[in-house]
């Protein structure tokens, strides 16, 4: 299907509200140390509700390795300042998402490790600063699902 990357993500109830997602919607969620919080934290776990058991979860030591496991697909930043709209990107099965820790958006080596051309954003109203990594993930994830036809739901 895609993949959603959470690079160095700090906040537990974002996390857990993105395993719920991917587990909806097939995503595969890479989860990229270091993490603001502990994989048994109870906030995430709340967040996540009964969803752990059947999202595709992956957790990388550093970015390089997460990387490595995504060789074969194409991958994007999502970023305030993105080059592309993310409505605008044609998305292929594979494609992979790549989001910044909640605090401090996506460090410029990654994001030129990525490719600035390779960048997406939400649209946002002036003077805004971001949009909640969670629901940040939820718009991009679904707009990648809908463009791939909705695979695999009920």
């Amino acid at each position: 299907m895609f993949h959603v990357v959470l690079f160095e993500p700090e906040i537990p109830p974002n996390t857990g509200n993105a395993i719920r997602l991917c587990a909806n919607c097939g995503a595969t969620l890479h989860l990229v140390k270091p993490l603001g919080f502990r994989l048994d934290d109870k906030s995430l776990q709340r967040s996540g509700l009964d969803y752990h058991d059947l999202a595709d979860v992956k957790v990388h030591a550093d970015l390089d390795a997460c990387l490595l496991e995504l060789a074969d697909s194409r991958v994007f930043a999502v970023e305030t300042g993105g080059h592309l709209q993310y409505s605008e990107l044609v998305c292929r099965p594979g494609d992979a998402f790549v989001f910044g820790p909640e605090t401090r958006g996506l460090p410029a080596p990654v994001l030129d490790r990525i490719g600035r051309d390779r960048s997406v954003c939400i649209p946002m109203r002036p003077g805004s600063r971001s949009i909640n990594l969670s629901n940040a993930v939820a718009i991009v994830a679904f707009e990648a699902w809908r463009q791939l036809g909705f695979a695999g739901r009920a």
